[in-house]
C-alpha cells in the first residue's frame, strides 16, 4: 500500500513532468512561430536596421513567422551566435559563412546576386584621393604606414588581401606597418578618407554604395589594388530547423523582388540600397571558392617554413579543393575554373 507522503511525492513528479512537458511544446511551437535572423553590420547597426526592416516585415507577412533580427559588426559573434541556436538562419560573408557551416551547424540554402548583373565583388585596398602611395610603395613594409584591415573572418577585408598580396610577397601587415587597425568596411573606408590610415583593404561593393550616399567618402579615396572576382555572399539557416520552417524561408527568398508587379518592384528598392538585386539557390558549393582561397593562404605560408612536409600537405589538399570546385561546376554546367 502506497503511504500519504508517497503518494504526494508521486503526483509531485507527475506535475513536474507535465509542466517540463508543456514548457517544451511552447519551447516547439514559439520555435516554429519565430525565427532571428543575424545581419552583418558592415555599417552602423542603425543604418543597417532601417535598409533591413522592410526586407523583414516582408518576410513576416508572406512566412507568417515572426522575424527577430539579430545585429553584429563582429564575425565571430554571428557565427556563435548560430551555433548556440541563438539566431536561426542570416546573411554572413563568404569566410564567415564558412565557419558557421564548418562549427555551427549551418548550411547554404541561397545567395545575393548585384543588381548591376555583375555577379560577384572584389577585395580593394584604398588609400586617400591625393596620396601617391601604390602598391609596391605599401608592400615595401618599412614601418612608416598606417593599415586599416577587416575583420579576421571578413572575406575581402582579410582573406582576400591576405591569398592574393601579403602571402605571395611573402610580407606580413603585423611587420609591415607602423600600426595595423582591424575595423569595419565603412570605418576603414572614414579612416582614410580622412587621412587617419595611410591605406586599408575595403570591397568594391561598400564604395560604390558610399558613393551612393550623401556623405560620398568614395569621392575621397582611390584603388591602388583590387582581387580578383568574389562570389556575392551567402544566406546560411541552421540544418536543424522544422523542414516547414525551411520551406517558407526558401519560398521567401528565391521568389522576393522577382517578377513585373508594383510590390515586386518595391521589393527591389529595398534591396537596392544594400547593394541586392535578388536571391539565387545555392547550396554548400558556393563557398569552394573561399576553401580554396583558404587553401592558397596555407601553402603560401607553408612556403614560408621551408618544410616540405607541410608543403606538400597544403598542395594536396588546395588540389582536392580544386577539384571539388571543377566537380561542382561541370554538374551545375558552369565553365570549369581558368587555371592558375
Amino acid at each position: 500500500m502506497i503511504s500519504r507522503r508517497s503518494a504526494l511525492a508521486i503526483a509531485a513528479g507527475f506535475s513536474a513532468l507535465a509542466l517540463a512537458s508543456c514548457g517544451q511544446k511552447a519551447a516547439t511551437t514559439s520555435a516554429k512561430d519565430t525565427v532571428t535572423f543575424s545581419i552583418l553590420s558592415t555599417e552602423s547597426a542603425q543604418n543597417m536596421e532601417s535598409y533591413w526592416k522592410p526586407i523583414l516585415a516582408d518576410m513576416e507577412k508572406q512566412t507568417g513567422l515572426k522575424v527577430k533580427p539579430f545585429f553584429s559588426s563582429n564575425y565571430s559573434s554571428l557565427i556563435v551566435a548560430m551555433g548556440a541556436k541563438q539566431t536561426d538562419l542570416g546573411w554572413f560573408s563568404n569566410q564567415s559563412g564558412l565557419e558557421a557551416v564548418r562549427r555551427s551547424g549551418g548550411e547554404v540554402f541561397a545567395r545575393t546576386f548585384d543588381p548591376s548583373g555583375t555577379d560577384g565583388y572584389k577585395s580593394v585596398i584604398i588609400v586617400p584621393a591625393d596620396s601617391r602611395l601604390t602598391l609596391e610603395g605599401l608592400l615595401k613594409c618599412d614601418k612608416t604606414l598606417n593599415f586599416g584591415i577587416g575583420d579576421k573572418k571578413s572575406t575581402s577585408g582579410t582573406l582576400a588581401p591576405m591569398t592574393y598580396v601579403f602571402i605571395p610577397a611573402g610580407k606580413k601587415p603585423e611587420t609591415c606597418f607602423k600600426t595595423v587597425l582591424s575595423a569595419s568596411h565603412d570605418a576603414n573606408l572614414a579612416a582614410v578618407a580622412n587621412h587617419k590610415l595611410d591605406a586599408s583593404t575595403n570591397n568594391s561593393t561598400a564604395l560604390r554604395l558610399n558613393a551612393e550616399r550623401s556623405d560620398n567618402k568614395t569621392s575621397k579615396v582611390k584603388v591602388i589594388w583590387e582581387s580578383p572576382t568574389l562570389p556575392e555572399d551567402p544566406i546560411v539557416w541552421r540544418k536543424d530547423l522544422d523542414p516547414v520552417v525551411k520551406e517558407k524561408l526558401r519560398q521567401f527568398f528565391l521568389t522576393y523582388g522577382q517578377g513585373d508587379t508594383p510590390q515586386a518592384a518595391q521589393q527591389r528598392e529595398h534591396l537596392a540600397r544594400l547593394s541586392m538585386g535578388g536571391f539565387k539557390p545555392a547550396d554548400n558549393s558556393h563557398l569552394l571558392v573561399v576553401r580554396e582561397m583558404e587553401a592558397l593562404e596555407q601553402l603560401g605560408l607553408a612556403k614560408e617554413t621551408g618544410d616540405q612536409v607541410k608543403i606538400a600537405a597544403a598542395q594536396k589538399t588546395l588540389d582536392g579543393i580544386k577539384a571539388e570546385r571543377v566537380a561542382a561546376e561541370g554538374k551545375a554546367g558552369l565553365p570549369a575554373p581558368a587555371a592558375d
